[in-house]
């Protein structure tokens, strides 16, 4: 272990690594909230694109495709929310397009190479630069204070949109904002776990961390805790065994959620007959996550409606 840390390398690699582990399930969890859990693989898609630009134009790729994933989320969300039955051949000309642009554009450039190409399809987190790694930091910094700080809005939207319209939270804006981070979060994580695995870490940590937690706040700590342990693992367990970073971070994290997957059914037993003894409901817990509007603000009738909705996004471990 001292050894790999006396390589500045694999210094630049850890820190890289710490801050995909932090940033990816930030935004998975509301993806996975949403059903939307292969948004990331989309994004990534077109986030070839951005790359072949900067290949072209002898530019940073991340920063183009930074620029073209944001437009290809933002258009992403117009075509989701239009909700038309024509929308998702819309969104896999747009995947398709992008991913066969990318791979034109790169082969038509100066630096074109046998590993140009796959060094952002699969990640190769081993050759991060300083420049690479302040780039990650930046995006990383607006990825998480957002995701964070406006945790109360974005669970609202993604649990009832329109119980958070009637409260006067702007739900069309949040979308597209949710949107962006996702992008950003994707041309982060790139040069970590590559574009074609990005949605994994995106998605699998919070699927992990839902088999055991019962509340949105504990679920999005735990995904951002394995998130982290699992992307670091990986990279180290990468360098000892020569293998590439990207493939076995992912499969790291499916050995943790299969492993997650086979206790959790005894515990819910266990809760289940705690709850029973007690005389207690043996379901979820309450919500800890608070909608910004004041209750009083809100009209009855609304409220009465969203007391009877069960959780839309029915996932489990997730408090209603």
């Amino acid at each position: 272990m001292t050894e790999m840390l006396s390589y500045d390398f694999m210094q630049r690699a850890l820190i890289a690594a710490v801050l995909v582990g932090i940033t990816a399930p930030a935004v998975g969890i509301y993806l996975v909230q949403r059903r939307q859990a292969l948004m990331g693989d989309g994004i990534g898609h077109v986030a070839l694109t951005g790359v072949g630009l900067g290949f072209v134009f002898q530019t940073s790729p991340v920063w183009m495709a930074v620029l073209v994933c944001v437009l290809g989320a933002v258009v992403m969300e117009l075509v989701r929310s239009r909700g038309n039955n024509r929308g998702d051949i819309a969104l896999a000309m747009l995947f398709y397009g992008g991913m066969a642009c990318g791979k034109l554009l790169v082969s038509m450039s100066a630096q074109a190479g046998s590993g140009s190409l796959e060094s952002y399809l699969w990640g190769s987190i081993l050759t991060v630069s300083p420049t690479d790694l302040a780039t990650i930091g930046v995006l990383g910094a607006v990825v998480i204070a957002v995701t964070v700080g406006l945790r109360r809005q974005f669970f609202a939207i993604c649990q009832d949109e329109e119980f958070a319209r009637v409260t006067g939270i702007p739900v069309r804006f949040l979308n597209l904002l949710l949107a962006v981070m996702a992008a950003v979060t994707v041309t982060v994580a790139m040069r970590v776990v590559g574009l074609l695995l990005v949605s994994a870490l995106m998605v699998v940590p919070v699927a992990a961390a839902q088999q055991l937690t019962r509340s949105f706040a504990a679920t999005q700590a735990a995904a951002i805790a394995l998130g982290i342990t699992v992307a670091v693992a990986g990279v180290a367990g990468s360098y000892q065994a020569d293998v590439p970073s990207g493939p076995a971070i992912v499969l790291l994290a499916i050995a943790v959620f299969a492993v997650f997957s086979a206790i959790a059914a005894p515990l819910a037993r266990r809760r289940h007959r705690a709850a029973s003894s007690a005389g207690g409901p043996a379901g979820p817990e309450v919500c800890d996550v608070l909608l910004p509007a004041q209750a009083g603000s809100v009209p009855d009738g609304a409220r009465h409606d969203r007391s009877d909705r069960s959780d839309p996004a029915g996932s489990p471990g997730l408090a209603q």
